[in-house]
């Protein structure tokens, strides 16, 4: 069965012919610009509606010498954290009448380029940049000295001289750690991303810090330091889980961590959960019981500064790079505020 001719896109000139005007007059009507009498104004607006015509808003951009286009680069926009921070980026570009364009990099370098480059050429006036691992420097200042702006965000890239918005991901993480030792724990385990990755290094730092603060030794047969999948981590949570001396705490890098620790956890139904503190809130942390402490980041903030560096950058601003540090939060919820293991529920 054949499908039906799909209808051609109404112009201005068809606005024009259906309500009997020029062509110029409809141009007024469409951009707000000059005298239009009242009369004219509503017939064209009736035609407009009639024929459901709207205004080529990339053409219209393209006359003025901008796309009104931003792009964003992120790791995987599937993240709790990245979704978050791609819709508070979202909702600044389009208060600003500016179109989001968004790919996940996959933590690949080549992907990352890739989405760089289509996004450019596609005239993007400036880019928000969490780097992919292995990220050529030379790429992206070539980039920028092309006319492309750009604001790193997450992480930063090292020789680049751009505006960046980083948590305090080290300071975060040492309060987690400095939290558990509180709770009379001397064991702590840690489970962190690949150790390639700016984030979970340094939160790994904190980590080191707070144990060398409490006096405490470094006992690398802790940590674990992988991307964290649940089938290729199995095994390196259970040669942590099951040691002679096994940790009575677990600080989880990030949340996909906790999830998968949490899963981990609840397919062993006879091993208790360690006291347990994460890096990252994560939807229904707050619900299970019971909750989940964490030490939450502000995504939503740091796309807010983010698209906003971005967008005065694109206006022509060209003032010292600024570099913004956000603070985390401790938010106790049960699970790392225990002494001693206590049994999943």
């Amino acid at each position: 069965m054949s499908s039906a001719p799909r209808r051609a896109r109404a112009t201005m000139s068809d606005v024009a012919r259906a309500s009997g005007v020029s062509l110029k007059t409809v141009s007024r009507v469409v951009n707000g610009a000059g005298y239009v009498s009242a009369d004219t104004r509503s017939t064209v607006q009736a035609a407009i509606e009639q024929l459901g015509f709207r205004r080529n808003e990339f053409a219209r951009q393209l006359r003025q010498g901008t796309t009104a286009t931003m792009g964003l680069v992120l790791e995987d926009a599937t993240d709790p954290f990245y979704s978050v921070l791609t819709r508070a980026v979202e909702d600044v570009a389009l208060e600003h009448d500016y179109l989001l364009l968004s790919a996940s990099s996959a933590e690949n370098a080549q992907r990352s380029r890739q989405i760089i480059e289509s996004f450019s050429s596609r005239g993007a006036d400036g880019l928000i940049i969490a780097p992919a691992r292995g990220t050529d420097p030379a790429f992206l200042q070539a980039e920028l000295d092309s006319g492309c702006s750009m604001v790193f965000v997450d992480r930063p890239a090292p020789g680049i001289r751009a505006d960046t918005v980083l948590t305090d991901n080290r300071g975060g993480a040492a309060t987690g750690t400095a939290h558990l030792l509180a709770h009379g724990h001397r064991r702590i385990a840690f489970f962190g991303d690949a150790d390639t990755v700016y984030t979970a290094t340094e939160r790994l730092s904190g980590y080191r810090d707070a144990l060398g603060s409490a006096g405490l030794r470094f006992d690398d047969q802790l940590v674990v330091m992988a991307p964290p999948l649940f089938d290729a981590n199995t095994a390196l949570i259970d040669a942590v889980m099951e040691q002679h001396d096994p940790p009575t705490a677990i600080f989880a890098g990030n949340n996909r961590w906790s999830v998968l620790l949490l899963r981990y956890f609840k397919a062993k139904a006879t091993r208790e959960l360690p006291a347990f503190v994460g890096f990252d809130d994560f939807e229904l942390a707050d619900v299970l019981n019971p909750g989940i402490t964490v030490i939450a980041q502000d995504p939503t903030v740091m796309g807010q500064l983010a698209a906003g560096l971005l967008l005065r950058r694109i206006a022509g601003d060209d003032g010292p790079t600024q570099h913004i540090q956000l603070e985390t939060r401790l938010l106790a919820r049960g699970s790392g505020e225990i002494v001693g293991p206590f049994r999943a529920r």
